[in-house]
């Protein structure tokens, strides 16, 4: 829970006040004037803090007696070091993120309960602009996933803050709010993401994802509408079909409509949902199989994203979500190297490797989405290829494009989410790769550039529309290590790229 707070932090009971500051050259750390800003300079004096990226001051008011930091009511004061200062806005937005994720973090392991936290008016940033990766921080960080665990009174384990408090710090209480309320909404959707994904593959499976689209339907007055096998086989989906034999779990092709007014163009969404991903008959090896149930993260980012789209109902523009949702199992009836299917539209496509999945579940959304909602440009995420995790490591995004200003856009997204992208080439060289001697195409270029070709794949199948493909197989999971990210499980990736692309972008 965060709120907006017009309380004095010198009146504040509660278990931990949080104030920000920044570093300085040879100077002490900058933060605001009054008993902390004593503290601080004690500690900076014995070379204790400075304000660096990550540094933490924690005191006790009731130590230091009347006067000073006495003054303060707090049980506990925690000042986070927000870095050196700048000029370039991505990096100030994350600065402020890591130092908030950094600040719920530490309260996480004081087993702070209330917690009010003080903006940082000193940053270079627009006061909304404070606020919403304060509130993204607080919350990100503050994440748990403990549903199958008993707790443990015998470990030393963090626990999640109750109730945030924000304070204006000085800055316009107005924009404070949109600022925190814009926050707020994109990092509990990013946390909603990681619910779906940290479920066992047991716990969340195709139909999982129509329940929980039926209850956002419900929730936010969206449409949605979910095709079986059946209507599958009647629109020739073979991709979806294909991959979905070997297992009891029945596949399902999830669709989620925001609809502001006919005449608006529409961007259409669509998200891997691979539920549980063994490769198929090209079974994939035992060690680290288990993350296979992260495979449908890109389906989970587009969801949570379409929660907030139906809570804002943005103006200008219609959104559709698809999300095609499968397990990859090697059952006695499971797709094998060498057969032949026919995608939505007619395309005939021939099986290289069963573990080449993602593509042919995507490539019939993409084919069935276009030609039904005629959108102004698409954008699909997928855990894709480990080709990208080759290319990347675990730092960026693969986006993959066939229209420059979309691609730009996302990028832009991506920065200013602290969830940086890289774009790679597509082209007719990369396309030949992927060239059959008995069909249309084959499912696979081999290893040679693999996160282009299987780009490459997707595109067959989406004409001339402006498309950008996003390959968070090296993000979903084991991310980049940062205050308000978990360690070695899904991030949320995405979701936020996609809320900042809706909410700056408009398509025209």
């Amino acid at each position: 829970m965060i709120e907006l707070t017009d309380r004095k932090p010198r009146e504040f009971k509660g278990d931990l006040l949080v104030y920000f500051a920044g570093e300085r050259e040879k100077k002490m750390a900058d933060c605001p004037a009054g008993p902390v800003r004593k503290a601080v300079r004690t500690a900076w004096k014995a070379g204790d803090f400075s304000g660096r990226k990550g540094e933490t001051f924690l005191f006790y008011p009731a130590m230091s007696g009347p006067g000073g930091a006495g003054e303060l009511r707090a049980r506990r004061v925690l000042v986070v070091g927000l870095g050196k200062p700048g000029d370039d806005i991505p990096a100030l937005r994350e600065q402020v993120r890591i130092a908030a994720g950094t600040a719920a973090a530490r309260a996480g392991s004081l087993k702070a309960d209330k917690v009010l936290v003080v903006l940082p008016a000193g940053v270079e940033l627009p006061p909304e602009d404070i606020a919403e990766c304060t509130a993204e921080g607080l919350l990100l960080a503050n994440y748990r996933f403990d549903r199958y665990r008993k707790a443990d009174p015998e470990k030393e384990e963090r626990v999640p803050v109750g109730r945030f408090l924000l304070h204006d710090g000085g800055l316009a209480t107005g924009s404070v709010r949109r600022g925190m309320e814009l926050g707020a909404r994109a990092a509990r959707a990013a946390c909603s993401a990681r619910d779906m994904a940290n479920e066992p593959g047991n716990g969340w499976t195709p139909s999982s994802f129509a329940d929980h689209a039926r209850k956002l339907a419900r929730r936010t007055d969206m449409k949605c509408r979910v095709l079986d096998r059946g209507a599958m086989k009647k629109l020739g989906m073979g991709g979806i079909l294909g991959v979905s034999q070997g297992s009891a779990q029945p596949p399902r092709l999830v669709i989620l409509e925001y609809r502001s007014a006919k005449k608006n163009p529409t961007l259409l969404l669509v998200g891997k949902g691979l539920t549980f991903d063994a490769g198929g008959i090209s079974i994939k090896p035992a060690a680290g199989m288990e993350e296979m149930k992260y495979d449908m993260c890109g389906g989970a980012a587009v969801l949570a994203a379409m929660e907030v789209v139906g809570r804002e109902k943005p103006s200008g523009i219609n959104v559709v979500a698809l999300v095609p949702a499968t397990e990859n199992l090697p059952g006695g009836a499971a797709l094998k190297p060498g057969d032949i299917i026919t995608h939505y539209g007619g395309t005939t496509s021939e099986i290289i490797n069963t573990d080449a999945e993602g593509r042919l579940i995507l490539a019939d959304a993409l084919a069935y989405g276009i030609e039904t909602y005629r959108p102004k440009a698409v954008i699909d995420l997928a855990t894709l290829t480990g080709a990208v995790i080759i290319g990347l490591g675990h730092h960026r995004t693969g986006l993959l494009a066939n229209d420059d200003t979309l691609a730009d856009g996302l990028l832009e997204a991506g920065d200013l989410a602290g969830e940086p992208l890289w774009r790679l080439p597509l082209g007719p060289e990369y396309r030949k790769q992927l060239d059959s001697e008995v069909a249309d195409i084959k499912n696979t270029g081999g290893r040679p550039a693999g996160t282009i070709t299987a780009a490459a794949y997707l595109q067959e199948f989406v004409g001339e529309v402006p498309w950008a493909h996003l390959d968070i197989a090296g993000t979903a999971w084991n991310f980049t290590e940062k205050s308000y990210v978990p360690k070695k499980a899904p991030s949320g990736i995405g979701v936020r790229i996609l809320l900042n692309f809706i909410r700056r972008h408009s398509l025209t």
